[in-house]
């Protein structure tokens, strides 16, 4: 698609206690999952994509990051230091703010990884994203159909493609934001530069019908602990 991203926003800037001890010399993104830095998972999925700059926040072991990203040449790499305090996912994209353009980016965390599926996820996100229609399209993995969504938090979804996000146990939402998502900046320029979650956005984008979804096929994965990678390894081990 001709409207489709071509800057990224990566979410790299977290403390990754919760994988820990691989974090205790090192960030998170550079943990390894078959063989792989899960950050370079992710931008090589962002350059297949079309993806031609990423903007990655970074903050734990922030001089690491730096290091390893300037080795990659196949993408334009700019930084969105959050090294005087964490801004969560809401204040880490407003903080990005002024290297973001003006045309819908992509964001995407470096703790979701996939595997089969009949056509790429990233490639199903950009055919679902109507600017018209939306200010923010997710991308979805159905209850089910990957490592990490136990919980009760996740989305109902219309015939519209439109979103309602739930965290109630009753009745079970069928999907889950697999940390992905097409969005228009525009929705953070009257925040201010201040840690806060995006959740509430999505939430008063919903009450508009400005919040959907698009469903993948594939298998999600989400690496959150040392559990999560070993299995992640497991399921993509040849």
């Amino acid at each position: 698609m001709s409207d489709a991203p071509k800057t990224a926003m990566v979410m790299a800037a977290g403390l990754g206690t919760r994988m820990r001890p691989l974090t205790d010399h090192r960030p998170k993104p550079l943990v390894e999952v078959g063989g792989k830095a899960l950050i370079d998972h992710v931008l090589d999925r962002l350059v297949e994509a079309g993806v031609e700059t990423a903007v990655v926040n970074i903050h734990h072991f922030a001089d690491q990051m730096v290091a390893h990203l300037a080795r990659r040449d196949d993408i334009r790499i700019r930084i969105s230091d959050e090294r005087a305090a964490l801004l969560d996912s809401g204040g880490g994209i407003a903080k990005a703010r002024a290297l973001l353009g003006e045309d819908p980016i992509l964001v995407a965390n470096i703790d979701s990884l996939w595997t089969g599926g009949a056509t790429p996820p990233l490639e199903t996100l950009k055919a679902a994203w109507d600017p018209e229609r939306m200010d923010v399209l997710l991308l979805l993995v159905p209850r089910g159909h990957g490592l990490g969504f136990e919980g009760p938090q996740g989305f109902f979804r219309d015939d519209e493609g439109r979103l309602t996000h739930s965290a109630a146990p009753e009745p079970p939402t069928p999907y889950a934001n697999v940390g992905f998502q097409i969005l228009k900046p525009q929705i953070l320029d009257d925040v201010r530069e201040e840690a806060f979650s995006i959740v509430p956005i999505w939430k008063a984008l919903a009450e508009k019908g400005r919040l959907h979804g698009a469903v993948m096929d594939a298998f999600w994965m989400h690496v959150g602990d040392p559990a999560a990678r070993e299995a992640a390894e497991a399921k993509l081990a040849p």
